[in-house]
């Protein structure tokens, strides 16, 4: 086969022979230089013209109402060539966009990055999936010199760049935090003034912050009107919810948060977890608690980490491997 170029005369010479014989090869011939035309960006229009100007050469006496009927087709696809380059257009656009959705999505993951803590005495484990390109979900651990463990977790009522840009101006919020004001009432309270004074009212965020003293098990926590977690009681093997009422942050400058206790003994875990955990949806179905909490209750026995993993698998397959939101759970588990 000759090399085949988009031209006039490749065109004429293919629809001749098409004519006179018919055969599969000139109808391959023809589907390759539609693809050379698509390639090339030629518009539908162009191909139209091409077209006329073959029969004009090869058929000059052809009925003239032929003809009209050509001019016709023409018009028609004038309209139809402009709407197909627009089509192209934005098609660029949105791979591009793509692209520095891409990017941005890794200087994310690098800007939020902080290392899952080894403590004696805690196992712990955590997942952390978004939905879509950029997480909306933030979770945090720092570690005292006291030996004693921050931890934050956070969820922005909104997805995608904004969310995810509200989220690094979390992070570095709390970065420069002193330890002295570590303490999860303290954190709320300070980080609440900076999310009022700058992110947009439309934004909500809502942030659970923990601080765990390994050694004697005591856990301080408050809530800025984050979904609540669960503790699970090990002697007598059940789960509750862990209760704790606050202002979700950016609503009200002055806003004050309560502090809470609770102590975990040998076994006890202290469950984080974010809104996509718990309203996973099975179709249209948004889960019951019950339903997380036996999942939870299911996996409980492994180690930490491998039991995070295995109720995200868990939802992950419920949803049909397609996350509706972003989805973060942080097991601490007492070991001694």
């Amino acid at each position: 086969m000759e090399t085949l170029k988009p031209d006039a005369a490749n065109y004429q010479r293919l629809l001749q022979r098409h004519i006179n014989t018919q055969d599969e090869q000139s109808l391959y011939e023809a589907e390759q230089i539609s693809k050379l035309f698509i390639k090339d960006n030629v518009p539908p229009e162009e191909i139209v013209n091409l077209h006329i100007q073959a029969l004009a050469a090869l058929y000059p006496d052809l009925p003239v109402y032929l003809w009209h009927s050509m001019d016709f087709l023409l018009e028609t696809m004038i309209s139809y060539g402009i709407a197909h380059q627009e089509y192209r257009t934005l098609r660029e656009q949105q791979s591009e966009l793509k692209s520095e959705i891409a990017v941005a999505a890794n200087m994310q993951d690098t800007l939020l990055a902080t290392e899952k803590p080894d403590i004696d005495g805690m196992d712990i484990g955590v997942v952390s999936v978004p939905a879509h390109q950029m997480n909306g979900d933030y979770y945090h651990f720092v570690t005292g010199e006291d030996g004693s463990l921050g931890i934050a977790v956070a969820d922005v009522v909104g997805k995608g760049i904004p969310a995810a840009l509200c989220m690094s101006m979390i992070k570095y919020s709390m970065d420069s935090l002193t330890e002295e004001t570590m303490q999860p009432q303290m954190i709320l309270k300070n980080l609440n003034r900076v999310v009022e004074r700058n992110v947009d009212p439309s934004m909500f965020i809502t942030m659970f912050c923990a601080h765990l003293f390994p050694m004697n098990g005591k856990v301080w926590y408050s809530s800025a009107g984050h979904e609540p977690g669960f503790y699970y009681n090990a002697e007598q093997n059940t789960f509750e919810e862990i209760k704790a009422k606050g202002l979700v942050l950016g609503v009200n400058p002055d806003t004050d948060y309560r502090q809470y206790e609770c102590r975990l003994h040998q076994g006890d875990m202290f469950i984080l977890l974010t809104d996509g955990v718990t309203e996973c949806r099975q179709g249209e179905r948004f889960i019951e608690s019950e339903e997380v909490l036996n999942v939870l209750a299911r996996f409980s026995d492994l180690p930490a980490q491998e039991m995070v993993n295995k109720v995200y698998k868990h939802f992950e397959r419920l949803q049909n491997f397609h996350l509706r939101d972003d989805f973060t759970l942080i097991v601490l588990k007492k070991e001694v």
